[in-house]
């Protein structure tokens, strides 16, 4: 297929544009479950999947109850009980986090309503390896006005 010169200088401009913030999923830690929660302060409800910008409550702690809350069943195999008693903090203290959640027709599945700024949410996921480069994390569960959603697949 031949495109004008100009359909590609156009591509090539604005291609990266739309990859910057995506990390591939083998570059999270899945052995070291965080756990995350605070105010968000940006939203980027498109594809390829919704993005927070999550800005950590101040003298964050695990909550107590951790380990009990709610985990959805989900499509895909995941022990859920057994990731939220392993989660921990993060090690480093960035207060903004980029939070990557599912692809829309994942979170319509889940029929969670799109979320806004000033919300308060809480979840658990993973960071990449090590901790190393920007403050993100891919969300396992999302807790969001008191529902759980497990968003590695569809509901189950």
């Amino acid at each position: 297929m031949n495109l004008p010169r100009r359909h590609l200088l156009l591509a090539a401009t604005i291609w990266p544009l739309g990859v910057h913030a995506h990390h591939g999923w083998s570059s999270f830690d899945a052995d070291r479950p965080i756990y995350l929660e605070g105010t968000v302060r940006k939203v980027r409800w498109q594809n390829p999947h919704a993005e927070l910008s999550l800005e950590l409550a101040a003298g964050l702690k695990l909550p107590a109850d951790l380990a009990q809350r709610p985990v959805p069943t989900q499509t895909a195999p995941v022990d859920g009980r057994a990731l939220l008693a392993k989660a921990v903090l993060p090690t480093r203290k960035d207060r903004l986090w980029e939070v990557e959640l599912a692809p829309l027709t994942r979170m319509q599945a889940w029929q969670v309503q799109e979320i806004r700024p000033g919300a308060q949410v809480s979840v658990v996921g993973f960071t990449l390896r090590e901790e190393k480069g920007d403050p993100v994390l891919r969300a396992e569960y999302l807790y969001v006005d008191g529902k759980a959603y497990g968003l590695r697949s569809s509901p189950a």
